[in-house]
């Protein structure tokens, strides 16, 4: 299989190995270690008191965010430092260069393809257990009940306490005392998703294809299913994202990661699919509401789910200087305005709005270069999502094709999630393994219980053909 995935990514064009000019421009920056960016200014907050963990899926060894919490006397603190990428990549560097031309780090079952080699990505770079770090502090002030009070960050020097996996810090917090940042993290995180429930953000129970390693070496299709921690981390980066977006929108310039809200007509059709699937709808409910409430439980509610994603479609990053704000600037699913700022071990946009922010918070001047960078960045990251996107399917596709080659004959119970009558094709998603693929559509209604039987599989071409049974 792992010839497979090597055929996949030269397909798609993905890189497995950095040119030898990009690995010594790495080694020269993490020996020399970081210096401030060019425009940056000298200063530098010792931060190393504050008690940071990392908490990442388990094995990961770069790491962007480390986090820690305290209360207020009304309210809480959030402290999330984030790697400093950019004072170890100069502007039109070599690992600049290569960075811009990749865009986002991918992943494919047997292989990282990182956006920065190794010496940044997971050594100098890193928030690793245990080494000063400079980072990128947030500190955010929270009030009572989770709202966004103010936020500030500037380049600090932190020390990561501790590295957890995701099922390591869940299990922690059964013990962990209240005051605890851990503790904090679950009382923070469920107060967000309260919020984001009132701001009418959308957050769909849709589960997802995911390929694991087997502990034999094989690999296995899974539907993801995510723990709770998992979410209450993921509201410390959606804040932290909100809080840039003020930041830059105040200061008149920056990068906003948007998404436009649904047509009328949109939702008009999702209104009907839930009719026809016998699930209510009243009239005062907002698609938002209807959706937040929705999980994958039932054969309708799962193609229901698959339904409203496609009200969530065509994302994309917007630049703006001098306050002229874009016509378009919130992220409908998020239901406020949004940056991407804190993976930039991962993600290149992140490295440039990051010195937005420092020199917004700090009142100074943005670095030319930072500055310069923001027009290009919507279309870098355009592609490298859609590469992103097509390794994914790819992979997901080939799992499922050598998952499948020996079971030629037999039959699956599935359930349709979808139906395309324009071209006569139904999405079908099967309950074991965990196999969405698409059949003709004749005589199936949405959220049917069908049984399929697998008639031919080509792993080469990564194609699976089922029929209906009866």
């Amino acid at each position: 299989m792992i010839e497979g995935f090597r055929h996949l990514r030269r397909e798609l064009g993905v890189p497995e190995n950095f040119p030898d000019h990009v690995l010594a421009d790495a080694e020269q920056a993490a020996d020399r270690g970081p210096v401030m960016p060019p425009g940056a200014g000298d200063r530098i907050r010792d931060a190393r008191d504050i008690e940071l963990v990392a908490i990442d899926p388990e094995g990961s060894m770069d790491l962007d965010q480390a986090y820690s919490a305290s209360r207020l006397r009304n309210g809480y603190r959030v402290f999330y430092a984030i790697a400093d990428v950019a004072s170890l990549v100069a502007p039109d560097s070599p690992v600049d260069l290569e960075a811009r031309a990749r865009g986002l780090t991918l992943y494919s079952p047997d292989l990282r393809t990182s956006l920065h080699p190794h010496r940044i990505n997971e050594d100098a770079g890193s928030l690793l257990e245990g080494q000063d770090r400079q980072a990128l502090l947030w500190s955010i002030d929270l009030d009572p009940d989770g709202a966004l009070l103010k936020a500030h960050v500037e380049r600090a020097t932190v020390r990561n306490r501790a590295q957890l996996s995701y099922r390591g810090a869940q299990e922690m917090l059964t013990t962990a005392d209240p005051d605890d940042p851990l503790s904090l993290l679950r009382e923070i995180g469920e107060l967000r998703l309260q919020r984001e429930a009132e701001r009418g953000a959308v957050s769909l129970a849709l589960p997802s294809q995911e390929v694991y390693e087997a502990p034999d070496g094989s690999y296995r299709l899974e539907y993801d299913q995510s723990l709770p921690i998992e979410d209450w981390n993921a509201q410390i980066s959606l804040l932290t994202g909100i809080a840039a977006s003020h930041i830059m929108l105040e200061a008149g310039e920056g990068l906003l990661r948007t998404l436009p809200p649904p047509e009328h007509r949109t939702i008009s059709r999702l209104r009907r699919t839930a009719r026809a699937l016998g699930i209510e709808w009243p009239g005062e409910m907002s698609y938002a509401e209807r959706i937040r409430g929705l999980r994958p439980d039932t054969p309708a509610k799962a193609a229901m789910l698959s339904q409203a994603a496609r009200g969530l479609r065509g994302a994309g990053y917007v630049a703006f200087h001098d306050h002229q704000e874009p016509e378009q600037p919130t992220h409908s699913a998020i239901a406020s305005t949004y940056s991407h700022v804190t993976a930039p071990l991962r993600r290149l946009c992140d490295r440039f709005s990051n010195e937005i922010l420092v020199a917004s918070c700090a009142d100074q001047k943005v670095p030319t270069w930072a500055s310069e960078a923001l027009d290009e960045l919507p279309g870098l990251m355009g592609a490298a999502k859609q590469r992103d996107r097509a390794l994914e399917r790819a992979v997901v596709d080939f799992v499922e094709a050598v998952t499948l080659e020996a079971r030629i004959g037999q039959t699956f119970d599935a359930v349709v999630t979808d139906i395309d009558q324009r071209r006569g094709r139904a999405r079908v998603q099967l309950r074991d393994p965990a196999v969405v693929t698409k059949i003709t559509a004749d005589g199936l209604d949405l959220g049917a219980e069908i049984e399929l039987r697998l008639d031919h599989v080509d792993c080469l071409a990564r194609k699976v053909d089922f029929s209906v049974v009866g």
